[in-house]
């Protein structure tokens, strides 16, 4: 069965999983991956919904090993993904709303944030993946739009930025210039996102975190301490 949201994005459902399509040009075969419990798959852009059926068919067992390993090694969360639940979202807090039906992507809708899934014993694990899929695609605009803004103010350029799921990390700077971002970060205030992101650019200018580099994060935003130290005391709570 074949879901879209509003965005044209397609979904597919696989009995006790959502799998994202994405399609693109540059692949040749299918790459189906399990990321923080998410399910998505990677197909050429001509490939039929039929044959991805097929492909998810056949990989299901894989599909459910790889999630049922997620929950079991996931930090235990004190949430139950059920209407009236709290959710942060760059310092503002969003009562969550769920809906039962054929599945939606998660969406913010005045003021709340709306879940469509099938009830069932899997609901809890499909709204979670719903939220996920809609924090990583926020924090990627975001980001992308505070890095633009922050990296002339900066003095940089950096090649390329992206997200991902780090375990210890909020950000990554190669010397090649390429910027990668925790997406959890924008469960942060804004302020605190800001700091992460001109940290990551200062890293741009200096590689290290000497004396030199805090200068220049300094330079930039003189109140960084603040952030840093509210990441320090509450990063470990950036979760859902």
């Amino acid at each position: 069965m074949m879901i879209e949201s509003d965005t044209k994005t397609e979904y597919r459902e696989g009995k006790g999983f959502i799998a994202e399509v994405i399609r693109t040009d540059r692949r040749k075969t299918a790459d189906i991956r399990v990321e923080d419990g998410a399910v998505s798959i990677v197909v050429p852009s001509t490939i039929t919904t039929e044959k991805i059926d097929q492909l998810l068919v056949g990989k299901r067992q894989w599909i459910k090993e790889k999630i049922a390993l997620h929950r079991e090694m996931a930090p235990v969360s004190d949430k139950a993904f059920v209407s009236g639940e709290s959710f942060p979202y760059l310092g503002r807090n969003y009562r969550l709303k769920v809906e039962r039906g054929n599945f939606a992507p998660a969406r913010l809708m005045q003021g709340r944030l709306l879940v469509t899934t099938p009830l069932g014993s899997e609901q809890p694990h499909m709204v979670r993946n719903a939220l996920v899929r809609w924090y990583k695609r926020q924090a990627d605009q975001k980001l992308q739009e505070k890095v633009r803004r922050a990296a002339s103010v900066v003095g940089v350029e950096p090649s390329t930025v992206g997200i991902k799921m780090f375990k210890s990390r909020w950000g990554s700077c190669n010397p090649q210039g390429k910027l990668e971002f925790n997406w959890q970060i924008v469960l942060a205030p804004n302020r605190v996102v800001d700091y992460v992101v001109i940290h990551e650019l200062c890293h741009l200018i200096r590689h290290d975190h000497s004396p030199e580099f805090w200068r220049e994060v300094g330079r930039v935003m003189p109140d960084y301490q603040a952030c840093r130290e509210w990441l320090k005391v509450n990063g470990g709570r950036l979760k859902i």
